[in-house]
């Protein structure tokens, strides 16, 4: 009787958490409707934000969402794998434990702290020494140029991203540590028995053992930075134009926009395209988890393949 109990408690759990996904779903595409049935997948493509003369499109939105959490991925994901990899295989005993304390106290401060100290003193020093530098030197290459261009006040999409970086650092670092600690030292000791050095031990052994849980603390990471508002809100710059594909430029993201409008916003169009942004960001973050299912499933049906 415990055992069916127990069974039935689970599968109900598991039916909750469904059932609360597809009400949100539900929820969403009903609010937001009014703007579908307007504007279509054309909302997708339109860079024009004027609630005004009510006229929307998500493009400004979905481009800042969509670099800020790439530029966090291009700079947490070697950060993260590096400190994993410096508390599992080549940190001293006694610093192991309270450097890992270190890092995993980080994800406990308040994400407005984080745009507090980004917006006050990062984007100075960001503005002051990396930017005006950078386009002092590529101000004139083709192409290059572009991408510094902008004026350098320290907010914008690079910023925000480097935020987005030193928040989710400690979620996939940890994530990365625990899977590395689970690697068999018997396979570990036999690599290192057989010649191999601490690379090669990481990169041939520790990797392909712990590939699923290094993929999951990534998608974790993404997930974080992708949800991430109030640290965005300070130090992206919500901006609702996008004049050129400059890193420093200011932009917008779908959390800030919803966090600066909805509690403004009439009831109508702008209400209703806001709500769509909030359905886009829900697709964005099921194709996502889509694909690393995908990219999982790929990876263990090659497992064993060059034997």
């Amino acid at each position: 009787m415990a055992d069916r109990m127990f069974g039935l408690l689970a599968k109900l759990a598991a039916i909750l958490t469904l059932s609360l996904l597809l009400a949100i779903l539900v929820s969403l595409t009903i609010n937001a409707w009014p703007a579908i049935n307007k504007y279509g997948l054309g909302f997708l493509t339109s860079a024009t934000w004027d609630p005004v003369q009510e006229d929307f499109g998500g493009l400004v939105m979905i481009y800042g969402t969509l670099a800020t959490s790439f530029i966090a991925l291009v700079v947490a994901v070697p950060v993260s794998f590096g400190i994993a990899l410096f508390l599992t295989e080549l940190s001293p005993a006694w610093l192991r434990r309270p450097l890992g304390t270190a890092i995993e106290l980080l994800a406990a401060i308040p994400s407005i702290v984080y745009g507090m100290w980004g917006l006050l003193i990062f984007g100075p020093v960001l503005a002051t020494y990396v930017q005006q530098p950078l386009q002092a030197l590529l101000s004139d290459v083709p192409y290059l140029g572009a991408f510094v261009s902008g004026p350098p006040v320290g907010i914008g999409i690079f910023s925000a991203g480097i935020i987005l970086a030193i928040m989710i650092i400690p979620f996939i670092s940890a994530v990365m540590r625990d899977v590395f600690e689970v690697t068999p030292p018997m396979l570990k000791e036999s690599a290192y028995g057989l010649g191999a050095t601490t690379w090669e031990v990481v990169y041939k052994v520790v990797l392909p053992f712990t590939k699923t849980g290094v993929i999951g603390g990534i998608m974790l990471g993404l997930g974080r930075a992708i949800g991430e508002t109030m640290a965005v809100t300070f130090v992206i710059g919500n901006f609702n134009q996008l004049n050129t594909l400059s890193l420093f430029q200011s932009a917008n993201s779908i959390t800030s926009a919803l966090a600066n409008e909805f509690a403004e916003a009439g009831e109508g169009l702008h209400q209703a395209s806001l709500m769509y942004l909030g359905l886009v960001l829900f697709f964005i973050t099921f194709v996502i988890l889509s694909l690393s299912k995908l990219l999982l499933m790929r990876l263990r049906k090659s497992e064993g393949a060059k034997s």
